[in-house]
């Protein structure tokens, strides 16, 4: 599941990388939505959520400590997975969700209808959606989070055939049960971000593929 980009040039990587930023921080603006709906969120966020609230710190400041964990994991485990995208996707996520919670408040929803919380957290869904086809057109590396799953996909399969989505479902499904009983909430958006979400950024794909190359041809 690794793409090369060993012969990249300067020019391409700079191009590569801010391209991923921009497409970090629209999905990022999507999680946000997820948590100020207060409907339950992303798989993964609800494990942050969690942990963020058992260690009593910033569900942005946790992000990026338990990614950078996991980088490090990874550069010491793997080989070839861990790109200078990684690097910006494990210490700017966190604190990209941070900065979008300051701008807009947690409590901004708090005496809102169910349907507005509901059009947010869907408005959530498609803006994260959008923001990883960006990340995964930019073809500079992805967050340590999103590697876990193809990294186990990657080591099943030198034994044993194994579809990715199934090892994507496993970890989802460990990262939402380890958040809930820290205190991570779920909730329908948690199961609109798995049922929709996928869908979502297969649609976004081609769509992000014209739009990086009308502005970055050599990419």
């Amino acid at each position: 599941m690794l793409q090369d980009t060993s012969k990249r040039t300067a020019i391409q990587w700079a191009e590569g990388l801010l391209t991923l930023f921009i497409g970090l921080v629209i999905a990022h603006l999507g999680v946000t939505l997820f948590l100020i709906a207060e409907l339950g969120s992303d798989t993964f966020t609800i494990f942050i959520q969690g942990l963020a609230k058992t260690c009593g710190i910033s569900i942005g400041t946790c992000h990026v400590i338990i990614l950078i964990l996991l980088m490090v994991l990874m550069l010491i485990f793997t080989k070839g997975y861990v790109k200078p995208g990684t690097v910006i996707c494990a210490f700017c996520g966190g604190w990209i969700i941070d900065f979008f919670l300051f701008l807009f408040g947690e409590d901004v929803l708090a005496s809102s209808s169910m349907g507005v919380r509901f059009v947010v957290m869907f408005l959530g869904c498609v803006v994260l959606s959008f923001g990883m086809s960006i990340v995964i057109q930019s073809n500079s590396g992805t967050g340590p989070n999103d590697l876990v799953a193809i990294i186990l996909t990657d080591t099943i399969n030198k034994r044993h055939k194994v579809q990715f989505k199934w090892v994507r479902i496993t970890c989802d499904l460990i990262f939402t049960v380890t958040g809930l009983f820290m205190g991570g909430i779920f909730g329908i958006g948690t199961l609109t971000a798995a049922l929709v979400t996928g869908p979502l950024v297969q649609r976004f794909l081609p769509v992000s593929k014209r739009i990086i190359q009308s502005c970055f041809p050599s990419l």
